[in-house]
């Protein structure tokens, strides 16, 4: 097991390690390694990266996680949230949800960064059809409607999962998130999580993959998460999708990766030639409503 999962699992127990055994584990870490190996500087490369660094615990205590945060804070923050496809006009709902989730576990939720992408979704994220976003600018509109009649489910999912992880950081004090993920998982819910309400398939590509880390792609990873995280595994409208991930497992408990994404700055934890041991062991305890 690599010793960033170590980590990882001590974190979701909410178990702690001293500051000599962190740095221990770290710098023993061969993904650690790989993911500290390049950088480049390139918003998009940065997005993926810090997606993979933020799911390890501590990682914010080395250099290069501080090199790339200040990278986004130079050049994807923004007064109205997290761009990287080109300023305040291009904010898009998944993207900006994403770094938000990142910055959350790099312990920075209450940064001015984190607070200004929370604001953004306060604002002006739909969870919800046939409703109307008070956002003046139309760089929602250029990637498959954003925040349409019928917003993206991509967006909505990436919301909710960020939320998530937000409402966690602050111990569940903030009312108005509270209210917003009980909107946006009755959205969900609604949907069995993952399929269309027209004809039940599945609504986006790789939306039933399992994948790790987090792409922009909304994946079967991200709503264990949700449904886990927020406590909906009870519910008869998670049944459909708790059903598939016992279909997925290759013995119990067991389960590997569907879907390897490819783009600059994204580095896949594990590959898909046997069970992999971050969501083998993740699933359950998010599952478990023990953390």
């Amino acid at each position: 097991m690599d010793t960033a999962l170590i980590l990882r699992i001590a974190s979701e127990k909410n178990q702690h390690f001293a500051s000599n055994e962190i740095a221990s584990l770290l710098s023993q870490s061969a993904l650690v390694g790989k993911l500290t190996a390049d950088f480049v500087g390139h918003p998009l490369f940065a997005v993926f990266r810090i997606m993979g660094l933020s799911e390890i615990p501590y990682i914010e205590r080395l250099p290069y996680t501080q090199k790339m945060i200040a990278y986004i804070n130079q050049n994807i923050a923004t007064a109205h949230g997290f761009s990287c496809l080109g300023g305040v006009e291009e904010i898009v709902p998944c993207y900006n949800a994403m770094l938000l989730e990142a910055y959350c576990r790099l312990g920075l939720a209450t940064s001015k960064e984190a607070q200004a992408a929370l604001s953004w979704i306060e604002q002006y994220q739909l969870l919800g059809r046939n409703q109307t976003t008070l956002w003046p600018y139309k760089g929602v509109c250029k990637h498959g409607g954003c925040l349409g009649k019928t917003p993206c489910y991509i967006g909505i999912g990436k919301t909710v999962r960020a939320l998530t992880t937000y409402s966690e950081c602050v111990k569940y004090e903030n009312q108005n998130v509270e209210k917003l993920l009980i909107q946006g998982t009755d959205y969900m819910l609604r949907h069995k999580m993952f399929q269309k309400l027209s004809d039940g398939q599945p609504i986006s590509a790789h939306i039933t993959d399992i994948m790790f880390p987090q792409s922009y792609a909304l994946s079967l990873t991200d709503l264990i998460y949700i449904v886990g995280k927020r406590r909906l595994t009870a519910s008869e409208d998670s049944a459909a999708l708790l059903r598939l991930l016992q279909e997925k497992q290759i013995e119990a408990n067991q389960w590997k990766i569907d879907y390897l994404y490819s783009y600059k700055g994204y580095v896949c934890f594990e590959s898909r030639c046997k069970a992999s041991e971050w969501v083998s062991a993740l699933f359950p305890m998010w599952l478990s409503g023990s953390v």
